[in-house]
């Protein structure tokens, strides 16, 4: 009799410890402090809000602060591979940070999945994926609105780090497709507390336009400072400003700043037939509804559309391997990168080999900022 007890005891143990290694852990990489803590806050929150199953199999987040910083990402990248064993990596919502932890995954043969535009090169990187849009995209739309407006000049003001190279590169290429003259060029530093300098360069150029690229509340500086100084042209920005921080630190300075977006800040301005609107919606009813009216923001959105991307993928996944092995996170990634149709709140997502981002222009809107809110462009 003691002997078939102990028999229980351990197969029931050995049963706790199988079920145990079968959950799926999702390592998350957030900017929850430094410069890009407007960001990372949000994917925080949402990752609090999700849901803690997927297909049955049950999921772990595992979530550590990389404080802006790209050494502190990619070290927390690796921890969270070798340490906490992540089958799956949501990474940095900070373009610098995601960079180094993107080259970091595909190192370590681990699913990667940006919740900020990095550059994509799937040949390069078959281990990496981004939710939001490329700034290629989100530039364009920018310009396009510039051009309709009857600007024929533009200068930029952008940061000194690999999103402000991709901006300007983006910034390049789109205005000299639609005829508009890139008339001065300046950078500065995330952590800069003055752009005199860059902004009085940028003015005497005398631009129609200015375009910021800029993320977080780090892109306020730019604007509040071409106000002081008395520029009446139009500014914009990039998509990686919209959120509610933006606006409290720009205050009425920044009255009708123009950005790029994904539609689920505005998701409840859509039309009917806008394929994004219910998602959307159904999203900012579970968001505000734990962290308040107005609290919605383009980066909660994307860490809501990697769960998506995720819940799409793992069914297929869990056909070829269980969690926790290598053979798991292969098939996870082959998995992502086979996911089509996938309607999320910015986008609807079909990835392939040689697109791992797999979206089109419908996860793009002109928002501008008006009496204090972030509403669809005119």
């Amino acid at each position: 009799m003691r002997s078939a007890r102990i028999l229980i005891a351990v197969l029931l143990l050995i049963g706790a410890w199988s079920a145990a290694k079968a959950e799926i852990i999702v390592g998350v990489s957030v900017s929850g402090t430094g410069p890009g803590a407007s960001l990372g806050v949000p994917v925080r929150n949402t990752i609090e809000i999700l849901p803690r199953t997927i297909a049955g199999e049950r999921i772990r987040f595992v979530v550590l602060d990389d404080a802006s910083d790209p050494a502190a990402g990619n070290k927390i990248l690796r921890q969270l591979v070798a340490e906490s064993r992540s089958d799956v990596i949501f990474g940095s919502s900070s373009v610098p940070v995601a960079s180094a932890q993107g080259v970091a995954a595909n190192e370590l043969k681990t699913p990667f999945i940006a919740l900020c535009p990095i550059a994509l090169d799937p040949s390069k990187a078959s281990w990496v994926f981004a939710v939001p849009q490329s700034a290629q995209m989100m530039v364009e739309g920018a310009v396009e609105h510039m051009a309709a407006g009857g600007a024929h000049s533009v200068g930029y003001i952008g940061f000194s780090d690999a999103w402000g190279d991709l901006t300007l590169r983006a910034l390049t290429q789109a205005a000299g497709t639609a005829g508009i003259k890139i008339v001065a060029s300046e950078r500065f530093a995330r952590t800069d507390t003055s752009v005199n300098a860059q902004v009085l360069k940028v003015m005497a150029a005398n631009p129609d336009t200015v375009l910021v690229g800029d993320a977080g509340t780090p892109g306020a500086l730019p604007h509040i400072t071409l106000v002081e100084r008395g520029y009446k042209g139009r500014i914009y920005h990039g998509h990686g400003v919209v959120n509610k921080d933006f606006i409290r630190v720009g205050g009425k300075s920044i009255e009708g700043a123009i950005a790029p977006s994904g539609a689920v800040v505005v998701a409840d301005q859509l039309p009917a037939s806008n394929p994004l609107r219910s998602v959307g919606i159904e999203f900012l009813k579970k968001y505000e509804g734990a962290y308040g009216a107005g609290s919605r923001n383009a980066f909660a959105g994307y860490a809501y559309d990697a769960y998506l991307i995720l819940s799409a993928a793992v069914p297929q996944a869990l056909k070829k391997a269980k969690p926790g092995t290598p053979e798991f996170r292969q098939a996870l990634r082959d998995a992502i990168e086979s996911v089509r149709d996938v309607v999320g709140t910015h986008a609807v997502y079909s990835m392939s080999a040689t697109d791992h981002n797999g979206i089109d222009k419908r996860a793009r809107v002109l928002v501008q900022v008006d009496k204090g809110d972030w509403r669809l462009a005119k």
